[in-house]
């Protein structure tokens, strides 16, 4: 078996390595793509695009649910299997896609697992079988993460899930445990809230969502209880007893142990980077609490050899992945327009109801940073679209340096504001003025105003509350 000589092989057909695929196409280097599994990685087929294909058909049938508030009458049903068959149809219309766009940059796809080998060489094998040896001067990691267990509380896939098992249920469960409330498990308790489920959220610390602005994280669990999910933060599941059909939690609190039965539970405490197997040992690449670690260029230790995306560390985000792959293949490339990624700068958002999107610094981190603050605030009630489509939960919030009046962060909470965040990171990355986001004139009737009036009253100016 003789080897293939590429500039740039990239281990891992998620969000990063493939993107990074394309641009080292797109830069003239010719390129593999060695990939295990199915690419598009688990963000395409497991994770970002169809929990949200599940979450838009909750979102409409709360809609549905609630018709005689517009007038209008529905008996609104569901039928599990056909939700949960159109969201694997959205993600195999989407890894066709990507195969697609692999054979149109002539990208070389092979099927397998690679194995560092030392100096670049990687040798790849499926199902025990040795199927290529590569070589190649720049090699990216980008082999993703996968869940994080606890001890006692492992996934068995039919009692216990994990977000796959949880994205292709056969049954709707009438009971849940959500054991972690960071996105993952707030997407999945909003899912199987909407559609019927009790639902009931563990978390180990003080409060949900716990990356997210303290005041947002207040007002989504505020939010959720009134729905009907039960919470309990500061708290951890000593154990999972399994039936025949159920589990048994012991939920220790601050009020001392509970024990609860449940038809399922999710494990959602987070994941840890595939970094297992892939002959890291024959390198200078070094593994820091469960992920790569490389510089702002994405190298690691070893000369010639990168990582991106999960396996490089947090933030855990498709998008974080695939801006890293860029800058990864245009530093490799030489581009003299590479800059490094500026990590305050990428937005985060949570698909449950309501929707929480952020970018930048939290209040508190602002605090912490010695950083005086003003803070504007404008609530969705104040908002004539969020009336008009009754849909008023929500809130916008600015913070902005009270010296310089840059603008440090903003979280949102409230219907589509995942959509809208955006604005605010390109806000950010031109160092918009507060003086010009007051200019900036924003469309009405539209949720969008609402980060306007933010603005306004982080300086005195709301013209709506």
């Amino acid at each position: 078996m003789s080897a293939t000589t590429f500039d740039v092989a990239v281990v891992g057909g998620g969000p990063g390595g493939y993107v990074a695929a394309i641009r080292a196409s797109q830069l003239g280097l010719r390129t593999a793509l060695v990939e295990r599994e199915r690419l598009g990685g688990v963000c395409l087929n497991w994770g970002c695009i169809p929990t949200k294909t599940l979450l838009h058909t909750a979102d409409l049938y709360r809609e549905m649910r609630q018709a005689e508030r517009y007038g209008l009458s529905a008996e609104p049903s569901f039928d599990l299997a056909r939700v949960v068959s159109r969201s694997r149809a959205v993600a195999g219309q989407l890894n066709g896609g990507v195969k697609f766009l692999m054979r149109k940059h002539g990208v070389e796809v092979i099927d397998g697992a690679a194995r560092l080998t030392g100096g670049g060489g990687l040798a790849v094998a499926k199902d025990g079988e040795a199927v290529a040896e590569l070589e190649a001067e720049h090699v990216i990691l980008a082999t993703g993460a996968r869940p994080r267990s606890l001890p006692g509380l492992e996934p068995d896939g039919r009692l216990v899930w994990t977000y796959r098992e949880a994205m292709a249920p056969e049954a709707m469960p009438r009971s849940l445990l959500v054991i972690g409330s960071g996105a993952i498990g707030v997407e999945f308790a909003s899912f199987y809230h909407a559609l019927g489920a009790e639902v009931t959220v563990v978390e180990v610390l003080p409060r949900i969502l716990p990356v997210e602005d303290e005041e947002i994280s207040a007002f989504a669990r505020d939010q959720f209880e009134r729905q009907g999910i039960a919470i309990h933060t500061g708290a951890t599941v000593e154990s999972l007893t399994k039936g025949g059909d159920g589990v048994t939690a012991a939920i220790a609190t601050e009020d001392g142990t509970v024990e609860a039965a449940f038809d399922r539970a999710i494990l959602a405490v987070g994941v840890t980077g595939n970094v297992e197997g892939l002959g890291l040992e024959t390198t200078a690449a070094r593994v820091d609490r469960g992920a790569i670690a490389v510089n702002e260029w994405l190298e690691t230790d070893e000369p010639g050899l990168y990582a991106v995306g999960d396996v490089a560390g947090p933030p855990l985000l498709a998008h974080k992945a695939m801006h890293e792959g860029v800058i990864c293949v245009e530093r490799i490339a030489g581009l003299e327009t590479a800059r490094p990624m500026d990590r305050r700068r990428i937005p985060g958002c949570t698909y449950c109801h309501p929707q929480i999107a952020s970018v930048g610094l939290t209040e508190g981190a602002a605090r912490e940073a010695g950083r005086e603050v003003r803070v504007g605030r404008f609530p969705l009630a104040g908002n004539g679209k969020a009336i008009a489509i009754g849909d008023t939960a929500g809130m916008v919030k600015t913070v902005f340096d009270a010296e310089t009046d840059e603008l440090l962060g903003a979280h949102l909470a409230g219907p589509d504001v995942t959509e809208m965040i955006q604005g605010f990171a390109v806000a950010m990355g031109l160092e918009t003025t507060e003086a010009e986001l007051m200019e900036t004139i924003f469309p009405h009737p539209t949720v969008s105003e609402a980060m306007h009036e933010s603005v306004l009253d982080a300086y005195g100016r709301a013209l709506h509350v």
